[in-house]
């Protein structure tokens, strides 16, 4: 039997709080900044680091985390780009935070994720890697456009959703690492 809950969400009612964004530490975001842009001069990478912002809603209305650049970026149409953001986030059991591009972005450029939408699971947290939330992000224009983004600006935004699982459900497995590592 499925039983369907409604709420009446009312003003000054409090939000659920099931998470919590950390910065990675900055050995691993160096580890992780200078596989991706190698050559990067360590200096540059602890300004960088140093500079980082933790998401956060722009309104008490949003539902979406913005997430912000670490660099200036700039791509051309049909150029993608990995982005180390040297963000982690601790979430409850049954929570998921989904990350999609900023929306004015992807209407104005078509800024697509490269995996449509990055899933963030809550045992990610703990992996070898910290956590270390990445962004591969495509400039997928069909009217020719550049997309510029200025370091600090919100280019992705993350939202946390509830999930349930089967009544036979019978995962045992830890994870440990990233794209791909829960199907090893």
């Amino acid at each position: 039997m499925v039983v369907l809950r409604y709420s009446v969400v009312h003003i000054g009612m409090k939000m659920k709080r099931i998470a919590k964004f950390h910065k990675v530490s900055y050995e691993q975001f160096l580890k992780d900044w200078v596989d991706t842009f190698p050559g990067t001069e360590e200096i540059k990478v602890k300004e960088i680091y140093e500079a980082i912002g933790l998401p956060k809603r722009a309104t008490t209305g949003s539902a979406g985390y913005d997430f912000y650049s670490p660099i200036d970026i700039t791509l051309a149409p049909g150029k993608a780009i990995k982005i180390p953001t040297g963000i982690r986030v601790e979430i409850e059991e049954n929570w998921v935070l989904k990350c999609y591009p900023r929306s004015g972005l992807g209407f104005k450029f078509r800024l697509q994720m490269n995996n449509t939408v990055g899933i963030i699971d809550s045992d990610y947290f703990y992996s070898d890697n910290e956590g270390h939330i990445f962004a591969k992000v495509t400039n997928d224009t069909k009217e020719g456009k550049t997309v510029e983004i200025q370091a600090g600006t919100g280019f992705m935004q993350g939202i946390f959703v509830e999930y349930g699982i089967t009544i036979d459900d019978e995962a045992k497995e830890i994870r440990n690492g990233g794209f791909g590592s829960t199907t090893k």
